[in-house]
């Protein structure tokens, strides 16, 4: 029987990579090598509540997650 939640996140789990109280999506995204790309589009998104005013954000943790995928 599957257990609850989402496959990536209980995989995660399960391997023992995202410590305990860790966000799942937070410690993917340290491995693709944006997390300090991502961090800053929270932090305009919660002082700004607006992600149209963050689009320079937005633009730089795209452009880090493309080359990331060019990599692959």
């Amino acid at each position: 029987m599957a257990k609850p939640g989402h496959a990536w996140s209980r995989a995660a789990a399960e391997q023992g990579e995202a410590e305990e109280g860790e966000d799942p999506l937070d410690a993917m995204i340290a491995r693709t090598g944006c997390l300090e790309q991502h961090r800053q589009l929270q932090e305009c998104m919660a002082e700004r509540q607006d992600w149209r005013h963050c689009q320079a954000e937005l633009r730089a943790f795209g452009a880090c997650m493309a080359r990331r995928q060019q990599r692959e």
